[in-house]
């Protein structure tokens, strides 16, 4: 997908009023670096063993050594290009299979058994590159960009519940389509009566006027806390006077927390872009403290697959259209959300480029939609 840039409704005359058109451009590539982005759950990774990902087209080996510490190196080695993931891990250092090169988990070269005494390399100025991570609420994080940035960019976070919660459920879908595709598909409001309907979440006769209040928050923007919608027979099971916040945050992060009297359940969305061509990976993140939602975890299982796989079905069918460059219409306000999203984008991109403070281009507002 080519790089997108959002035009104004000044700029694009032909546009009906409270339209925008997605343009062709250079201020907001589809990928962004130097952020955080979803590598996989912990418990995917178990201590001793390691696997291979691209995440944003970059080569990934991901391990965890025997001490519990995970870590991720480029999935290269430096002498003839092959894959270390093809390679073995002790559990301390991972040997290339080619000429049995070692590295540690910071990427240092410890060994390369092919040299004799007398031949003076300083193996350990050879190095792999290694990506910052940070595992927290049962999710290990890579941060893809410049190292330095790592330790200023705050992790994604679940709101409610500790850095040493594991979760609850976790539902991880393939989607074949590109990013941008994938984020405004699941932030968009409006679609849930049409591509969601069932009798369990929404029905189109349950349509009716919301309004919603929005603030700018860390990298995004916050549906601020409020009565979630009358129409959605899940929120009934929770029982009391829920009340939900919901969050995006760039890259493609959405968390959603719900209280119920003493009660906490709180879901994260992460997208996770693959690489060029090979789609994304969708994953949702359950936390809840309701014991039992524990029980019924077969059934919230069926749910949330079913509902993921309805917005999988739905970008697939996009792709067919979207396969012939047609020019695309966002609407105020059901389409907001979308529009913040570029507009969050290509002001990230410009801070970077030009060595500056992020500002976020979002402002306080009620927005309202029916669904």
């Amino acid at each position: 997908m080519n790089d997108l840039q959002i035009a104004s409704t000044a700029n694009a005359p032909n546009n009906a009023p409270g339209e925008l058109r997605p343009a062709r451009g250079i201020d907001a590539p589809e990928w962004l670096r130097d952020l955080w982005y979803l590598a996989l759950p912990s418990r995917q990774l178990k201590p001793g063993k390691m696997l291979a990902k691209s995440i944003l087209g970059e080569p990934v080996l991901l391990a965890r050594g025997d001490d519990g510490q995970a870590f991720a190196l480029r999935d290269i080695c430096p002498h003839r290009g092959i894959p270390l993931s093809c390679g073995r891990f002790d559990g301390r250092q991972v040997e290339c299979c080619y000429h049995g090169w070692r590295f540690d988990g910071t990427g240092t070269c410890t060994a390369i058994p092919s040299l004799v005494a007398d031949q003076a390399i300083k193996v350990d100025r050879i190095k792999v590159r290694r990506y910052p991570i940070a595992e927290q609420h049962g999710l290990v994080w890579i941060f893809i960009g410049e190292a330095a940035q790592a330790a200023t960019t705050p992790v994604p976070s679940v709101p409610g519940f500790a850095a040493d919660s594991r979760p609850s459920h976790i539902e991880r879908m393939h989607f074949p389509c590109p990013l941008d595709d994938a984020v405004v598909g699941l932030m968009d409001p409006a679609h849930g009566p049409f591509v969601h309907r069932s009798w369990w979440w929404r029905t189109k006769a349950s349509m009716h006027e919301k309004a919603k209040r929005f603030a700018p928050s860390d990298l995004g923007f916050t549906m601020v806390r409020h009565a979630p919608s009358k129409n959605s027979f899940a929120y009934k099971l929770l029982g009391g006077a829920p009340a939900t916040e919901i969050a995006f945050r760039l890259p493609a992060v959405r968390t959603e927390e719900i209280t119920a009297g003493r009660h906490r359940f709180a879901g994260l969305t992460a997208i996770t872009p693959l690489g060029k061509d090979k789609g994304c990976e969708v994953t949702q993140v359950m936390y809840w403290t309701m014991p039992w939602i524990t029980l019924l975890r077969p059934v919230l299982r069926h749910f949330a697959r079913t509902f993921l796989a309805q917005d999988k079905a739905i970008v697939e069918m996009q792709q067919a259209g979207l396969a012939h460059g047609p020019s695309l219409m966002l609407l105020d306000d059901g389409d907001t959300q979308a529009k913040w999203y570029y507009l969050l984008k290509k002001e990230f991109a410009r801070a970077r480029a030009e060595g500056r403070a992020f500002q976020n281009p979002v402002k306080e507002k009620t927005l309202r939609w029916k669904s």
